[in-house]
């Protein structure tokens, strides 16, 4: 069994470009404003099953603004 870290996802809703990929990648743990398209983490700690879309979506962010812990 491997021992892995909880995830922690943050996000710079500054640095947001407003491209929604995370919210296409993740819909689970992230969204968009309605008013502004800005991402909106909806679960900062999500579950394990949810590591590798969590982290695609902070690989094609185009803004950089999101950072997954753990």
């Amino acid at each position: 069994m491997v021992n892995r870290q909880i995830l922690r996802v943050l996000a710079d809703q500054n640095r947001c470009a407003s491209s929604g990929n995370c919210a296409d990648v993740a819909p689970e743990v992230f969204g968009q404003d309605d008013e502004t398209g800005v991402v909106v983490v909806r679960d900062e700690t999500p579950s394990d099953q949810e590591r590798d879309r969590v982290k695609q979506a902070e690989a094609l962010c185009p803004a950089q603004a999101i950072r997954v812990e753990g």
